[in-house]
């Protein structure tokens, strides 16, 4: 039986957590026009607590007094990573376009670095700062198809600023994590999860005119369902993991392979070509992956 260590472990959920993410934003964007974004937020959230829940229960109660006692960083953390971020992302979606979505949130770990030093004077070495830029770098070659003339094209709307807006939402998420108490995984999932429904709520109500008028076509459904399982359920668990193994800083570094794996997928699912540029940016958000992973190996060596 093969065993991998820790840290290799969480790099491969982080590659399955962005795949899934991934999938979250392409599919948040071709429901635009069919569901209301806070509607699918709290549908999202709903379903993933309703899935979760028989199995949270006895962790539920045997953790009910760190609950208690840990309650306003609990909160925060669900409002935060489960109720705003969502409701910014699927809400920019309607505005923008997946492209400049995915660019966007791939300045998550550039602001984790910035979080981290601001709350908890965590410095990055030069190391991390070169992995995270240079495949940040990735990011922008395969954004904008390897030519620079199209950085003079991008239009920043109402919809990039919403994204931003959860970009911003999810680095301090990320961060914050490092105070996240020692509840067990799946009475952390439950309880943030029921944070977001109530949270979702009373936004889902003000949508009410658009909600009568929804038709609930198979491809909703099957949205809907999509969302609330893989990337809730199973990736807010295996990204709660990787954090408490790497830190944030890693951890929100692997956000700059969404835009990877979004053109993989628009490929296999939509038909769309790839072409140098992808591979050159691929090439490069590796890199910039395995530099982190060295630095922190060393530094772990050296301790």
């Amino acid at each position: 039986m093969i065993r991998l260590r820790p840290q290799t472990a969480a790099y491969g959920m982080l590659a399955l957590v962005m795949l899934l993410w991934a999938g979250n934003s392409i599919v948040g964007r071709a429901v635009r026009d069919d569901i209301p974004p806070f509607l699918l937020a709290l549908l999202r959230w709903t379903g993933a607590l309703l899935v979760i829940t028989p199995f949270a229960v006895r962790h539920v109660v045997a953790d009910r007094a760190a609950i208690v006692r840990n309650g306003p960083i609990i909160l925060l953390l669900g409002l935060l990573g489960v109720a705003a971020f969502n409701a910014f992302l699927y809400s920019g979606l309607r505005y923008t376009t997946a492209s400049n979505g995915l660019l966007l949130q791939a300045a998550i770990p550039a602001l984790v670095l910035l979080v981290d030093f601001a709350i908890f004077r965590a410095r990055a070495g030069l190391g991390t700062i070169a992995g995270v830029a240079l495949s940040t770098l990735g990011v922008v070659v395969i954004v904008f198809q390897g030519k620079l003339a199209a950085l003079a094209q991008v239009a920043f709307n109402r919809g990039d600023a919403l994204v931003l807006g959860g970009v911003a939402v999810w680095a301090f998420y990320t961060s914050l994590l490092r105070l996240r108490p020692a509840l067990h995984a799946t009475s952390f999932l439950a309880v943030t999860f029921a944070i977001g429904v109530l949270a979702m709520l009373p936004l889902a109500a003000t949508e009410w005119r658009e909600i009568a008028a929804m038709d609930w076509t198979p491809r909703v459904i099957g949205a809907v369902v999509y969302v609330a399982l893989l990337p809730s359920v199973v990736a807010y668990a295996l990204f709660n993991a990787a954090v408490a193994t790497l830190g944030p800083a890693s951890a929100g570094q692997a956000i700059t392979l969404m835009p990877l794996f979004g053109a993989l997928l628009a490929a296999l699912i939509l038909g769309e070509q790839l072409h140098g540029h992808h591979f050159v940016g691929m090439t490069l958000i590796l890199g910039g992956i395995i530099v982190s992973a060295a630095v922190r190996a060393r530094d772990a060596a050296a301790r």
